[in-house]
């Protein structure tokens, strides 16, 4: 995976990232960020394919993959989306980019969502892979959604509970994770499943992704909260997938339009790991909708 790309350490904003990154020295720069429980290997098919027009930096979010995974407090702060935001902006400077274009799916997303409202002035557009903002998914909670996504409750569950259960079993618990989410399929290449679950083995990796997930219902919602009706600035391309639970259970398009001044989207024909089953359709619609923007 990633022939051609620089792998290195990049110090962040409190925390050191894992980057994968290629492409061409003036092009455009994108930063492309994964979701969970994954790792930047996720973009493996997306991202050579960008490479070949856009600078590209795949990180491991804070707490995931080989980046750094900083102790959590009591607030679940150092793993809000505004701090691992900070890393992402922080990274992005060290490498030359003051402005750069964001593709960004499941969490990653969230983070992407917070670095558009904290930083606009660096964020040229956005490509938003298979959410809705995360305030009104938890507002809007339904017995559906609650049974399809259940991992968004059980992982917030107070320290050590989940993490105990998880760390029992890692494999099992991510396998039936995603493949709740593919519908039963497998959509990754064997090289980046090895990748996750060598990861997600590591129990300070389980505990940091259960802090993201307790900061998603705490903190980032009151960051979200003293944002009320401020708007994305920039133009945010939303994709979701027919076989997932935005399309199912929310308006993803309407909710984004109360969050974003400038928003287009459609449903595509997958499942949520939509980069890895479709990579060249993926990129193609990013790379059309940043060139337009």
């Amino acid at each position: 995976m990633f022939e051609n790309f620089i792998s290195e350490k990049i110090e962040g904003d409190g925390a050191t990232l894992f980057v994968r990154r290629a492409g061409p020295r003036n092009a455009p720069s994108i930063v492309l960020l994964h979701g969970y429980p994954q790792t930047s290997a996720m973009w493996h098919g997306v991202a050579p394919i960008l490479a070949q027009s856009y600078q590209v930096i795949c990180p491991d979010l804070r707490g995931y993959g080989q980046s750094d995974k900083p102790a959590s407090d009591s607030l679940h702060k150092p793993y809000s989306k505004r701090v691992m935001a900070n890393d992402i902006v922080a990274i992005m400077r060290r490498l030359g980019h003051e402005r750069f274009l964001v593709g960004a799916h499941d969490r990653g997303a969230r983070v992407a969502h917070r670095m558009g409202l904290d930083h606009p002035n660096c964020v040229k557009a956005m490509t938003l892979l298979d959410i809705a903002p995360t305030r009104e998914m938890y507002a809007n909670t339904n017995t559906e959604f609650a049974i399809r996504y259940w991992h968004w409750f059980f992982l917030t569950l107070p320290s050590p509970f989940p993490e105990k259960i998880i760390g029992a079993d890692p494999k099992m618990f991510w396998m039936q994770k995603c493949i709740n989410q593919s519908k039963e399929k497998i959509p990754f290449s064997s090289k980046a499943l090895t990748e996750y679950l060598n990861a997600f083995a590591d129990p300070d990796m389980i505990h940091a992704s259960c802090e993201d997930y307790r900061a998603a219902a705490s903190i980032d919602i009151e960051h979200d909260n003293e944002d009320f009706g401020k708007k994305l600035e920039m133009p945010i391309l939303t994709l979701w997938a027919k076989k997932g639970v935005i399309e199912t259970c929310f308006n993803g398009m309407s909710l984004w339009r109360n969050r974003a001044k400038k928003v287009e989207g459609k449903a595509l024909n997958t499942s949520h790991y939509m980069a890895e089953e479709i990579p060249v359709e993926i990129a193609e619609l990013m790379s059309n909708f940043f060139s337009r923007n």
